[in-house]
């Protein structure tokens, strides 16, 4: 998947009730400033009112960084987790409704957590390669090739 785009028509035709989105690259690029991240997290959340049947956008990052203000919609329950420790916590997801879709770029980080959620995992490739951080490229790299063993079924995927 290359564009929120494809992220909007993959959840519409999966039905999901949930989507959880990893904030870098989807929402906002690392190290991009307050002011991207804030207008990334007004923009994907509007976008997502017009899918019929989302009832809760959850916006994750590993990084510590947030919005200035609180993701909130009228109709859809909106959350921000920073310092989120995917995938090893959770503990936030549990109460939100079923079926969910995460949509991420890190197969070992988003797609574990997918897994562990019993979430719909759908990897997000960036439309551009030039300013991805090093962590963040070595661990997409690991994550292509652990991907046969941790995913049976076909990971949806779509490069721009």
């Amino acid at each position: 998947m290359a564009t929120l785009a494809d992220a909007l028509r993959v959840v519409g035709e999966l039905g999901a009730k949930t989507v959880v989105l990893d904030v870098e690259p989807l929402v906002a690029y690392w190290d991009s400033g307050q002011q991207n991240l804030d207008r990334g997290v007004a923009s994907v959340l509007a976008e997502f009112t017009q899918v019929p049947g989302v009832q809760a956008v959850c916006f994750a990052t590993n990084s510590a960084r947030r919005p200035s203000a609180s993701p909130d919609l009228p109709g859809i329950r909106a959350a921000y987790l920073a310092s989120a420790s995917k995938p090893f916590r959770v503990r936030p997801y549990r109460d939100l409704p079923r079926p969910g879709i995460l949509i991420g770029d890190q197969v070992l980080t988003d797609g574990l957590l997918a897994r562990r959620l019993g979430y719909t995992f759908v990897e997000y490739t960036p439309p551009k390669t030039e300013g991805v951080p090093r962590g963040p490229r070595l661990l997409a790299e690991a994550g292509r090739l652990a991907r046969p063993l941790l995913f049976r079924r076909a990971v949806i995927t779509r490069r721009g």
